[in-house]
């Protein structure tokens, strides 16, 4: 306690909570920081702490501790000055006297974590009591039943150690079953983990996933049992993940936590300062370009406010505004100074000692920032702070002299005690390998399996780093070029034009997209067929051009709104009424901006016929087939009013464009209008409804078996006509499944790739300060109509990320007619259809999502 001058004790301060969790009478900072001692070339102080270690601390206290944090702090901590005790005793100078000592400690403390593993899932007790263990009544604890995912896959390397050095083979068992749940039950199509989990059902709780609280030891200790081990699954393991992550939390130079059953979801707006160890992860991986960039965006942050804010913004504002002194950071500074050899991580690492001095040094050590804006402290030194920070920045400067041992002969654990890697070879008696099922391997060069080596994977050359970085110097300035606005608001008055309108624009055209481009305003297509717009005005071609890419964003927002007002077209449906569904099969659909509106005009009957071309793009080459029949055309390589026309010209009376997204459904992707392609589209004058592949496959398939399919398009379904049911022999009572999905349709700019609905700037929430535990979604998803206001960036220097979420048009869900499952064998197409659990159950899925977001929980 850096205030006030003393030593915090359990039980002698006022409760702090789950952080006190750390605490449990065995003198945490003393043995957290043994090594760091040795790192420092404090040989003389190192002894004289490891003899009040062994005569002093008591491990066996009756207090309820963290088991994630007791591994990693203390039984790491012991690990780590026994490590570096032997190697000094070798060198004959020093610790001639030791004898084991701290690993008898170390192990005497591994059994007492062992009962909290006592789970059906292998998955530990997130706490235990050092003296009773779990769930006897004075134990205090045992009722648990989540624990992190980090809290649960960071065991390993200690764990393991432990065996390693001792021969006692449980401790790394324990460990490895615990990995291995884990691995299982990862969300299979996206291979991300959620942030806490069920120890007894294995069931996600919080099913958002990131790289930072939570989640972050997890993904750094299957990379690096990999490097201590030599177990192949783990790097298996490893690049499953990492390729799960940079396909979707990875969002350069962010990192943003998504949905692990909808992983193209945003789950929050915010990030955490753990996140900062990632860039070192990533060095050690062998990825230098990404790190060098999220460094980068980490040290302009650091720079606007002196320390990393335990949570900020997309936008870089301060969410948490509390700095516990963390040490992620200097972490990767130190990984990245050691890849690259720039001298710039000297400079990032002497802006950190500098800030530490003059901001939060106090007479009894240092203090945390209790907020980063005011710079007021927090009566508060954690042990990370000396185990971690000092040594990373010690080493960040140390030339190889100044270490009185080779630091390459160890691996970092995540509080930085070092392991050494002749434990690989050592009493091996796990003598079988973890197999990881359906592991697939993964078309990257990055995975190679060898072991990184900073000699060869990195070009040791300054400009290198330099070239990634340069384009993010400015990321989180917040000044905006207000004179030069105000100079090219006046010269549209005298006359000039800006160069592309939002209402002009057409994705298609390569003129306007070069204007983009210049504007620093790239498109980016989306694998569910749409598209997104984000705004790097450091990446326009000047600061004038910047400005015309910042008003041509405000102006989309502006457009885009003023269609979603004007033309809230709810879904329409597609009925199959031939035999032998009769009805029974009603497809969602999406409506189109232009012909006739089939809420007002008569709903359109016929027969299904696929037009030739069958993208629909060209004069149609079978005219005869689609005279007076419902024309199909695949959507893409033109816009959705040329088919149109198209079709009406070969003299069909309506249209269904089917996705060309294999795999697209209602069930999971929000509905959409098809927009004209800014000319007059009066026109066209036959209905065009838009289907999913899912939904169109069904309509193919249909086609295929019985030739003569009759749909009806219309605003809803209709009645079934039991006079034609009763015609044919009815070859069930039960009736097919409803593909009917909640419907969020939104309005398309363009035909292929259609640019989305955004939000205007008009429905912000301005009352939403900075530093508010919800802020506000720059990232708004579409299937959210819970929460309509965003708040907007604030300056064109900062990452616009205007997503391509459709936005939600009608909240009321389409009636659903009473469906049971066809009994006829025949109908093949039906068992293709998604059970309405299964759609009720997705639905519940995102509500529960959405409400996780509101959650602030490190």
């Amino acid at each position: 306690m850096p205030l006030t001058c003393r030593g915090r004790v359990r039980g002698q301060e006022p409760s702090r909570g789950d952080v006190d969790d750390a605490l449990g009478k065995f003198s945490l900072t003393l043995i957290d920081s043994l090594d760091t001692l040795v790192v420092l070339n404090k040989t003389k102080e190192f002894e004289d702490a490891v003899r009040k270690v062994l005569r002093d601390v008591n491990l066996d206290n009756d207090v309820v501790v963290s088991v994630f944090e007791t591994n990693i702090r203390v039984l790491g901590g012991l690990l780590g000055g026994h490590s570096l005790a032997i190697m000094l005793k070798e060198k004959g100078e020093y610790m001639q006297w030791y004898n084991d000592e701290l690993l008898h400690m170390a192990k005497q403390l591994g059994y007492k974590l062992l009962p909290a593993f006592n789970t059906t899932s292998g998955l530990p007790y997130p706490r235990i009591n050092l003296k009773f263990g779990i769930r006897k009544p004075e134990a205090r604890t045992g009722t648990e039943t989540d624990t992190c995912t980090a809290c649960a896959g960071t065991l390993i390397l200690e764990f393991a150690a432990l065996s390693r050095f001792t021969g006692a083979t449980i401790f790394e068992e324990y460990a490895r079953k615990a990995l291995d749940f884990l691995w299982e039950k990862r969300q299979r199509s996206s291979n991300l983990v959620g942030v806490t989990i069920n120890i007894h059902t294995g069931d996600w709780v919080r099913k958002d996933s990131g790289v930072g609280a939570g989640i972050d030891s997890y993904y750094e200790y299957l990379l690096k049992a990999y490097v201590l081990l030599g177990d192949d699954s783990f790097l298996e393991r490893f690049n499953t993940h990492y390729d799960a992550i940079m396909r979707y939390i990875s969002q350069p130079p962010l990192l943003l936590d998504v949905h692990i059953h909808k992983p193209m979801l945003n789950a929050r707006t915010w990030m955490d300062a753990l996140l900062a160890f990632f860039p070192g992860l990533q060095v050690l991986k062998g990825d230098i370009r990404p790190a060098i960039e999220t460094h980068e965006m980490l040290y302009q942050v650091i720079k606007k406010h002196n320390f990393l804010p335990e949570a900020f913004t997309t936008d870089f504002r301060v969410h948490w505004a509390q700095h516990p002194l963390r040490p992620e950071f200097a972490e990767s500074t130190y990984f990245l100074y050691k890849a690259t050899g720039d001298p710039y991580y000297l400079e990032v690492g002497k802006t950190l000692i500098e800030n530490l001095n003059k901001y939060a040094r106090v007479p009894c050590g240092f203090a945390a920032m209790k907020d980063v804006r005011t710079g007021s402290h927090e009566d508060r030194m954690d042990s990370f702070f000396l185990a971690e920070m000092f040594k990373y920045l010690y080493l960040l400067f140390a030339d190889k002299e100044d270490i009185i041992f080779d630091i390459e002969d160890y691996i970092f654990t995540t509080e930085a005690h070092l392991l050494p890697l002749w434990l690989s070879t050592t009493n091996q008696s796990i003598t079988k390998k973890n197999i990881t099922s359906e592991y697939t391997e993964l078309d990257d060069s990055n995975f190679d399996w060898t072991c990184p080596n900073t000699q060869i994977l990195f070009p040791n050359d300054p400009l290198y780093a330099q070239s990634i970085r340069e384009p993010l110097k400015n990321v989180v300035d917040k000044s905006c070029p207000r004179g030069i606005i105000r100079v090219r608001e006046e010269s549209f008055r005298s006359g000039a034009k800006p160069p592309l309108r939002a209402r002009d624009f057409m994705a298609t055209n390569p003129e306007h997209l070069e204007i983009l481009k210049k504007m620093g305003v790239s498109l980016i297509h989306l694998k569910d067929g749409r598209v997104q717009l984000v705004q790097h005005a450091i990446q326009a071609a000047s600061s004038i051009d910047a400005e015309d890419g910042l008003r041509f964003m405000q102006e989309m927002i502006e457009l885009s709104s003023q269609q979603q007002k004007e033309q809230q077209l709810p879904p329409r449906a597609v009925q199959i009424v031939s035999h032998p569904f009769f009805g029974r099969v009603v497809l969602t659909a999406g409506p189109a901006q232009f012909g006739p509106d089939l809420s007002k005009h008569k709903e359109t009957r016929g027969f299904v016929v696929s037009s030739k071309p069958y993208n629909g793009c060209s004069e149609l080459t079978n005219p005869e087939a689609v005279l007076g029949k419902i024309a199909l055309v695949q959507r893409g390589q033109c816009m959705f009013a040329e088919k149109a026309r198209n079709i009406q010209n070969a003299g069909a009376i309506g249209g269904i464009v089917i996705d060309d997204n294999d795999g697209s459904s209602s069930d999971t992707a929000p509905l959409f209008q098809m927009a004209g392609d800014g000319k007059d589209t009066d026109d066209i004058k036959i209905p065009m409804l838009f289907l999913f592949s899912k939904e169109g496959s069904i309509i193919l398939d249909a086609i295929r078996e019985y030739e003569e399919v009759e749909v009806l398009l219309s605003d809803k379904a209709k009645d079934r006509d039991p006079e034609m049911e009763n015609e044919e022999q009815p070859a069930s009572e039960n009736e097919s499944q409803n593909l009917s999905a909640e419907p969020m349709p939104s309005s398309s700019q363009e035909g292929e790739h259609n640019l989305v609905e955004h939000e205007s700037p008009e429905e912000s929430s301005p009352s939403i300060p900075p530093e508010s535990s919800s802020p506000a979604d720059l990232d708004r998803v579409a299937d959210r109509p819970s929460e309509q206001n965003s708040q907007p960036p604030e300056n064109p220097e900062t990452s616009q990320n205007l997503d391509g979420e459709c936005t939600d048009l009608d909240n009321k869900p389409q009636e659903q007619s009473e469906t049971e499952e066809d009994s006829n064998p025949n109908v093949s197409w039906g068992k293709k259809v998604q059970p309405i659990d299964s759609i009720l159950a997705d639905w519940s899925e995102d509500i529960e999502a959405f409400e996780m977001m509101e959650k602030d929980e490190l």
